[in-house]
């Protein structure tokens, strides 16, 4: 991504553009049919911003994701916010299940 997101995450918080998903079909109206409704699987996306990290007994805990990571994360730990028509989610580094190689 070329351009620099206009959004920094506070905490330990990160930003994660979502990975298309495998085996959903969007329809021109926006409407996403999934192609399971009862298999529910953690999601997938590329870390775009980490916050500093949080506070624990008055000192700052390092992230343990950064820019540009993969990772797998709770499918449901997760707030969604649209910054320039780009779709992004925002979640805390406890919700993110792990990092892809």
């Amino acid at each position: 991504m070329a351009k620099k997101l206009s959004l920094k995450p506070l905490g330990d918080r990160v930003v994660v553009s979502p990975a298309e998903k495998e085996g959903e079909k969007k329809l021109a109206s926006g409407i996403i049919i999934p192609e399971t409704v009862d298999k529910e699987r953690p999601a997938q996306g590329t870390v775009i911003a980490v916050g500093p990290g949080k506070h624990e007994d008055g000192k700052r805990v390092p992230m343990q994701v950064k820019v540009g990571d993969t990772v797998i994360f709770s499918k449901y730990g997760y707030d969604e916010v649209k910054i320039e028509g780009q779709e992004y989610y925002i979640l805390a580094e406890s919700n993110i299940l792990g990092i892809v190689n």
